[in-house]
């Protein structure tokens, strides 16, 4: 088969779009003051993409990155503790693996998309493990939250 044979026969094959209406999706509590509204769990790279939203004195504790995260903030404003930036809306943020921060909300709420890669590893103030996320662990606690909730949880896996 030729490169052009191919290229026909995978577009012609390729995988369905998907469009997936994010007002079906409930918020998922992550934390004191912190959700996470699942927008896709992608199993065969572990990466996934969700909406975080945090309300003002809220935080998401110090972590590690094993992947790297994009972020575009679509309301309100965060920061990390160990930055001297602040993300507004309309800010991207890239965050290279291995990245070690704590976002923090002074005030109002924020929203962002996320797409993260890899494993985040939450740690204490000597940089300890306590816990680590992946896209299993995401996945896992969507579909606990929706049967808890009596939801129907949409198939975010694509």
């Amino acid at each position: 088969m030729n490169p052009q044979e191919g290229l026909r026969e995978a577009l012609e094959r390729g995988l369905p779009d998907q469009a997936i209406h994010g007002e079906e999706i409930p918020w998922v509590p992550q934390a004191e003051g912190v959700w996470f509204k699942p927008l896709r769990f992608d199993l065969g790279t572990g990466r996934w993409i969700n909406l975080l939203k945090v309300t003002g004195g809220g935080r998401v504790n110090r972590h590690r990155h094993g992947g790297q995260v994009h972020g575009y903030v679509i309301r309100g404003s965060w920061r990390y503790l160990e930055r001297d930036w602040v993300a507004r809306p309309g800010t991207l943020v890239w965050e290279p693996p291995g990245d070690i921060h704590t976002l923090v909300v002074d005030e109002g709420e924020m929203i962002t998309l996320f797409m993260i890669e890899g494993v985040i590893q939450y740690m204490d103030e000597e940089d300890n493990l306590i816990y680590q996320d992946d896209v299993f662990t995401k996945l896992e606690r969507y579909l606990n939250h929706c049967r808890e909730q009596g939801i129907e949880p949409l198939d975010l896996c694509y």
